[in-house]
């Protein structure tokens, strides 16, 4: 951090304001940290250098990639999502975006160590009553902005480690109100296990509301209380996940008789879900940051069938490596840099989010070597998002080196199955090759018409899967 003087007067001010630190929304583990935190609050640039920007990461929980107005051209659907299609006609739309993982625990672990979680061992989910979690070694994206200013909070769902070292308060966030688990009820519990108990860093709060509106009061309250410095919030609905629970009246804001009764439930959560999205940006413009705020959205994995996700046109969903398994919505939206309304068709990963995010703050986020993302923020301009970008292999394997392994290179898809079911876990299936720009629902398996480019592809695979780990616990069945 650059030399720079403390206006006193104004930081004077703040703590007669904020006397009571026990009423602050967020701590610090010492109060050294508290004061020189809050004094930086309010430093003063000799090179009147901009402040930068603010972060929010939006992610929902199991969203159909079809399942928003800004997805489909007139669909009905887009009634339900006005906040979220507001977002995005004010920025772009990537169309070719994956998460490095097809269920929950793994796809938050990469995103928020922008590596891919194979290669730690972080390739299933974390079973309550365990001590997995995200490896200590693993440097979050929340660790990286703290060390440049940021404060930094987590809201909604952790599901990235339930003991103590593990807690979102370790691993770089000022500030957790959520649950540890991977999802709970949406109302109130009378009882309920620690892990999904509603907590304020570490202290259980009472169970009242609508989990989806909670989150949403917790986020748009620490906007308010850190709008004066900059801030990473990182807001990880549990919804649409199950369990299929809506409140009544935004059951009967979903209107169609070609809806079966669990999709009118889901369509709900999802609706219930974009309203607490339209109360954070409301926060921004009220607070006068949003235009020196970047919002992104996205969705942890792909769809969940069960819960009536409708992933089209990619065939698969959630725990697939299929398309409808890892391609998911995203919108990226920072006044001033990205263009409105506009289309970035080129792949990019949730990896990509950390590089990015590190450069936004004004720090070259390629060189942190260990990174396997590169930034985006090159493609928002015009040049752009005209170049042609270098060609890059994105990867994917799921429950180890018997489970199956995929790859996107450009416009090509080399997937392997794992072994069928009655013949154990000896070995995968037979390599199937698809072309993305013409065939998104993976229908046309082109492997035996391009037996070159599949032994390539096969090689890069073959690589990649030599630089990974074992998973270093196991799971039960991702549902």
């Amino acid at each position: 951090m650059r030399c720079a003087r403390v206006d006193l007067v104004r930081f004077q001010g703040y703590l007669e304001t904020h006397a009571e630190i026990s009423r602050m929304s967020f701590f610090f583990p010492t109060a050294v940290a508290t004061i020189v935190s809050i004094a930086t609050t309010f430093v003063d640039d000799r090179d009147g250098s901009e402040r930068p920007p603010n972060i929010v990461l939006l992610l929902a929980d199991d969203a159909g990639y079809a399942d928003f107005g800004f997805q489909q051209d007139d669909s009905p659907i887009a009634e339900w999502t006005p906040h979220l299609d507001r977002l995005a006609q004010e920025g772009a739309r990537l169309t070719n975006f994956y998460m490095a993982a097809a269920i929950c625990s793994p796809s938050r672990a990469g995103l928020l160590t922008g590596r891919y979680p194979q290669r730690f061992g972080h390739e299933r989910n974390i079973l309550p009553g365990t001590n997995n979690g995200l490896p200590l070694d693993q440097v979050t994206m929340a660790d990286r902005l703290q060390e440049r200013g940021y404060r930094t909070a987590c809201v909604g769902k952790w599901h990235l480690g339930y003991a103590k070292e593990y807690h979102p308060n370790r691993r770089g966030f000022d500030w957790f109100y959520g649950c540890l688990a991977g999802s709970r009820s949406y109302f109130p519990l009378e009882e309920s296990a620690p892990v999904k108990r509603i907590q304020e860093n570490g202290a259980p709060t009472a169970e009242k509301g609508y989990l989806t509106d909670r989150l949403a009061s917790a986020a748009v309250r620490f906007i308010g209380e850190t709008k004066d410095q900059p801030f990473f919030l990182y807001l990880s609905f549990t919804a649409p996940h199950s369990p299929p629970q809506a409140k009544p009246e935004d059951l009967a804001r979903i209107q169609g008789a070609e809806l079966s009764e669990r999709r009118r439930v889901y369509a709900a959560m999802v609706k219930s879900m974009d309203d607490a999205v339209g109360q954070v940006l409301a926060a921004l413009d009220e607070q006068g940051i949003a235009d020196n705020t970047l919002v992104v959205f996205t969705n942890d994995n792909g769809g969940q069938t069960r819960m009536e996700a409708d992933n089209t046109p990619l065939r698969g969903k959630k725990g697939d490596l299929q398309e409808g398994g890892i391609r998911v919505p995203c919108v990226v939206r920072w006044p001033g840099h990205v263009e409105p309304g506009a289309v970035i068709e080129q792949p990019a990963i949730s990896l990509d989010l950390l590089p990015t995010f590190l450069e936004v703050a004004g720090t070259d986020g390629s060189q942190e070597g260990e990174l396997d993302g590169v930034t985006l923020a090159s493609l928002w301009s015009d040049e752009g998002m005209k170049a042609t970008p270098p060609e890059r292999a994105l990867y994917w394997r799921s429950f180890g080196p018997s489970g199956p392994i995929a790859l996107r290179s450009g416009r090509w898809k080399l997937s392997i199955p794992g072994p069928p079911k009655d013949e154990g876990f000896e070995r995968r299936g037979a390599p199937r090759l698809y072309d993305l720009d013409q065939d998104p629902g993976e229908a046309n398996d082109l492997a035996g018409s391009q037996p070159d480019l599949v032994h390539r592809l096969r090689r890069l695979l073959e690589e990649w899967e030599g630089l990974l780990e074992s998973p270093r616990w196991e799971s039960q069945p991702e549902r």
